[in-house]
């Protein structure tokens, strides 16, 4: 496969304010980079797509520097080794790396980790396999701690990291109640062996997550926020645990939502019920638990006890509009943009 000319890129043009808009993405192309010695020139197959990007494009305060204006915009590939100069990679290489939103980039050799497209669909280093299902796992077994016979909830739960939290849990003896938006993800739920599922959108929805957990809720791993944080709050238990995730249904606000303040609401239930509430990062867990995740999901996916969804774009020109879509629920499964050809499928 001959290397193109030019590099296509997609870089942060302008922040938002509120939802994104395609104003604030700039598509171009710009000069094939060169690798120096101990780097690698990677060819982008594979561009993952998180919530977690929509606070880079803020220029605030948080748990990882801001995206800067006109750069790429940030994110975990897979890409293939074009040219190298490092004597770890050479050519054909398939490796997990971050290149972000573009076609083509160098990267030190060090930086990346060579895959085997053999041992599972190299798609799943950024999904399944990647930095999704070690949040679920991480975040689920580190803090949630289920135990056999509990009940966790999980929001989002037909996304990469919810649909493994509920899987987890229930190959850890627990209970599993996933919520979701609408009846397709509802139906691939059930699919996948949650004991109940509910749609968020369903006038009922309080109700049904009542009925779903009669007994109350010890763990929910916490994705969303909103209306769905707002009925799981009165149905967790005493000592319940929270894994604080992500908070997508928050992620476009620009100031703070109508209606009283609830603070002392929720400082009074984690007072009055002895609840854990701690938001996390994966990579926190990483050197104690990458190892062991690595093994036991790999093992779960070969043996069908975990399963998993991909929802594959392609071409790097609708990353913009797919990553709109997937923070108001559009997605189904691991959201992912083929940039360039899969030779390994």
């Amino acid at each position: 496969m001959s290397t193109p000319a030019h590099n296509t890129r997609v870089l942060l043009a302008s922040r938002p304010h509120g939802e994104p808009t395609h104003d604030n993405f700039r598509l171009e192309t710009a000069p094939m980079p060169e690798p120096a010695e101990g780097e690698v020139l990677l060819r982008t197959i594979y561009l993952s797509l998180d919530p977690y990007m929509r606070g880079r494009m803020n220029d605030a305060k948080s748990y990882a520097a801001p995206a800067e204006l006109n750069a790429v915009m940030e994110g975990g590939t897979v890409a293939e080794v074009v040219e190298s100069r490092d004597d770890s990679l050479r050519p054909g290489d398939i490796v997990l790396s971050h290149l972000g939103w573009q076609s083509h980039g160098v990267q030190a050799a060090r930086l990346v980790r060579k895959l085997d497209p053999q041992r599972a669909p190299i798609s799943t280093a950024v999904g399944v396999l990647g930095m999704p299902g070690f949040t679920a796992y991480a975040g689920l077994l580190e803090i949630g701690k289920p135990q056999p016979g509990e009940t966790v909830v999980v929001a989002a739960a037909a996304g990469p990291v919810g649909s493994a939290v509920g899987q987890i849990a229930r190959l850890r003896g627990a209970r599993a109640v996933g919520i979701a938006g609408g009846p397709d993800k509802v139906a691939w739920l059930q699919e996948l062996g949650f004991d109940e599922a509910l749609d968020h959108r369903s006038p009922t929805f309080r109700d049904d997550l009542k009925a779903a957990a009669p007994d109350g809720i010890d763990v929910y791993f916490e994705n969303v926020g909103g209306q769905v944080w707002d009925a799981v709050l009165p149905r967790l238990n005493t000592y319940a645990r929270v894994p604080v995730c992500g908070l997508v249904a928050h992620y476009n606000e620009t100031e703070a939502p109508d209606g009283p303040d609830r603070s002392v609401r929720l400082m009074t239930s984690i007072l009055s019920k002895s609840l854990t509430i701690r938001g996390f990062i994966q990579n926190e867990f990483t050197k104690a638990h990458y190892k062991d995740f690595q093994n036991e999901v790999s093992t779960w996916i070969d043996d069908g006890e975990l399963r998993y969804r991909e929802d594959i774009v392609d071409g790097l020109e609708n990353a913009p509009e797919a990553f709109f879509g997937m923070l108001k629920g559009k997605n189904f499964g691991k959201l992912l943009v083929r940039v360039g050809d899969d030779t390994t499928r």
